[in-house]
């Protein structure tokens, strides 16, 4: 069975390839679902590491429905991923109903070609999981990456055999989202040939900060928080 690492730093990406993962998924902020990685990150992981990489393309966190400017930012990821050498990438579009984005979501895959394409976790959120999985597969996704639409990929498990069954091999079905040692063969049981997890450690690194950079307000996914055009021009008069 095939062991994919969400790996959120270069050091995570470093302990997957030491520990014998076959791959890797590249990200940041793992407390937000994951966004695009630094170029400085990819670059470096992808001249270091010898077993796969592909890159999460995933322009800020809430939902996974893209202004035409973001949606331009995330074609550019692309284009970028490529040069710096991956070998794979993470995407997917919703609609503000929360069914796949056809036309988005191919448009990404075209553009990351050869690449493989992996729809990522933004099929948790379908109301018809069985039908997005057939739209999927006829554009062509290699993969998708799911909980089976619950909080941990085990609880899912009816769900994800499912969706391997309706799959019939056209496309690949990962389990992820809280796996771990305890629970892994569940999914090799099941007929799985990959999992997906973050085999995350949580490691204090100083006491309470003087002043917290953290805000409790922006970690919220019903939201997405922005600098207000009329708010600057306010401190642009208040300042003049």
């Amino acid at each position: 069975m095939l062991l994919e690492i969400c790996a959120n730093s270069y050091r995570s990406a470093i302990h997957a390839e030491n520990a014998g993962a076959n791959r890797i998924e590249l990200c940041s902020e793992l407390a937000i679902g994951g966004i695009t990685p630094s170029f400085g990150l990819i670059k470096k992981v992808t001249e270091t590491l010898k077993i796969p990489v592909f890159v999460l393309i995933r322009p800020r966190s809430g939902n996974f429905t893209y202004s035409d400017d973001e949606f331009e930012i995330m074609k550019s990821d692309i284009l970028q991923c490529k040069a710096l050498g991956c070998s794979g990438i993470v995407s997917g579009v919703l609609n503000k109903n929360n069914t796949i984005d056809v036309v988005r979501t191919k448009i990404l895959m075209d553009l990351a070609k050869p690449l493989p394409f992996t729809f990522h976790r933004a099929f948790d959120w379908v109301e018809n999981p069985l039908e997005a999985l057939g739209q999927l597969a006829d554009l062509g996704v290699d993969r998708v990456l799911t909980s089976g639409q619950e909080t941990a990929a085990n609880k899912g498990l009816e769900l994800l055999k499912q969706l391997k069954e309706k799959a019939e091999n056209k496309i690949g079905i990962l389990p992820g989202g809280g796996i771990n040692a305890e629970n892994a063969l569940l999914f090799k049981e099941a007929g799985f040939n990959e999992i997906h997890c973050s085999a995350t450690t949580i490691k204090q690194v100083i006491e309470t900060p003087k002043i917290s950079m953290h805000s409790a307000s922006f970690f919220d996914e019903r939201t997405i928080s922005f600098s207000d055009e009329t708010r600057i021009a306010n401190i642009i008069i208040a300042i003049s």
